[in-house]
């Protein structure tokens, strides 16, 4: 039998149904279960908590005043962003050329990772275990002059690729621990079946494994980007000349006080994100609902 035309996942339609009724029982008991508690009081508060800053920063980048005082709404500063904030922008493409690289290969180092870690047995499985979380507990401050002192010592000259390579091993071990909780709950016989059905390794890997787990993955790449374009500490004490990101471009006009341009700037990012959030929240069901 061609695996190729064949579908691993139509062998489990019970298994499938099964998750489909307890997904609709859930609903069923969300909407009949309508009384307030004091757990939706904390979860509103923390809400609000959370985005009043983001609506005070949308708030003050159409003011007309460079101050808090409120003199009138404005697009002065949209402009200024548009036409007159070149070294910001230059600042803002090396922070998406970072991100995006150190996150593409973090994302594929870890999801590889996980997945030879989590089902092969070898020697000093349990040690690369526990070293992978290091960079998730260390200090930023003693990882950032750890590898300041290896760029030293190998004699690399400090720049945008030595902080590529400071955001791709500080985000891999969160991809690693997100692609590995996806993997623990993969179902082995999926990939018995495969191999059933004539399937080799690396058709197995790509056909059943990779689509099972992309779940993980995709969550595990976002949350890569996210961390590597908020970095100050580590970027800091890795970067060199020409190698300016937007956190430490906004750190250095701090002295001189925030221009309303950051608060467009930000606005800007934060529709984006929101896009890019929506369509991908999107894509995740019916790639979901496709299996």
């Amino acid at each position: 039998m061609n695996f190729m035309k064949t579908n691993p996942y139509k062998i489990f339609s019970p298994l499938k149904k099964a998750s489909e009724n307890a997904r609709h029982a859930k609903r069923q008991w969300k909407k009949h279960n309508k009384t307030f508690h004091f757990s939706n009081l904390v979860l509103y508060l923390t809400v609000v908590f959370l985005f009043i800053p983001l609506f005070v920063v949308i708030f003050y980048s159409f003011n007309k005043s460079k101050d808090t005082n409120f003199t009138g709404i404005s697009f002065v500063w949209y402009e200024k962003l548009i036409f007159e904030s070149q070294p910001l922008w230059r600042a803002l493409l090396n922070t998406i050329i970072v991100a995006i690289t150190s996150a593409l290969v973090a994302t594929i180092l870890g999801t590889l990772a996980a997945i030879g870690n989590s089902w092969y047995k070898f020697k000093g499985k349990t040690y690369i275990q526990t070293i992978s979380f290091l960079p998730m507990v260390l200090p930023e401050v003693i990882m950032g002059t750890s590898m300041l002192i290896f760029f030293s010592g190998v004699k690399l000259s400090l720049g945008l690729f030595t902080i590529f390579i400071a955001h791709t091993t500080f985000c891999l071990p969160f991809v690693y621990l997100m692609v590995s909780a996806r993997v623990d709950s993969f179902d082995y016989s999926i990939i018995e079946a495969s191999h059933d059905l004539g399937a080799t390794e690396v058709q197995t890997l790509f056909k059943v494994i990779i689509p099972a787990i992309m779940p993980g993955i995709l969550s595990g790449f976002m949350m890569s980007v996210t961390m590597s374009m908020e970095d100050y500490v580590i970027t800091s004490l890795v970067s060199g000349p020409g190698s300016t990101t937007l956190p430490l471009y906004v750190y250095s006009m701090i002295r001189f006080g925030v221009s309303p341009v950051i608060n467009a700037l930000s606005f800007v990012l934060i529709m984006v994100i929101v896009v890019l959030t929506v369509i991908l929240r999107k894509s995740l069901k019916t790639f979901a609902a496709s299996r």
